[in-house]
């Protein structure tokens, strides 16, 4: 295979991995919004905070597809702020135990994710200013 063809693939899988995730959480921010129950304690602002950053997912993604050096700052800012909402809810919780210890779980991994699609776009990116 052309190894110049290897870093577009790798973009391109990079991108639909973050309009998948995007979609994913709306639909399950949504579900639980209109009345569907998780099966635990929601903690409403993380709640719509999550909803609503599936749609800065599908952008990101698309960003990354379009354009990997504008991407990776699209990536760094939204694993910066799953970083600081993870850190906050992480205080609620072993603090107060005000929120479920899924929702912890569930904001790590959004958290991992960006984390992972930040340095891959950096990596695909690097050189590129």
């Amino acid at each position: 295979m052309n190894q110049s063809i290897i870093p577009l693939i790798l973009q391109r899988i990079m991108a639909a991995v973050a309009v998948v995730f995007g979609i994913v959480t709306i639909i399950a921010g949504s579900r639980v919004l209109t009345g569907t129950d998780p099966g635990y304690a929601v903690f409403q602002p993380l709640l719509v905070y999550n909803t609503l950053m599936g749609v800065a997912y599908i952008a990101g993604g698309l960003m990354i597809w379009r354009n990997i050096r504008r991407g990776k700052y699209v990536a760094a800012s939204i694993f910066t702020l799953n970083l600081i909402v993870l850190g906050g809810i992480a205080y609620l919780y072993f603090v107060s135990g005000g929120v479920a210890v899924d929702s912890l779980r569930a904001m790590t991994l959004r958290t991992v994710v960006w984390l992972v699609l930040l340095l891959g776009s950096m990596w695909l990116g690097r050189g590129k200013v």
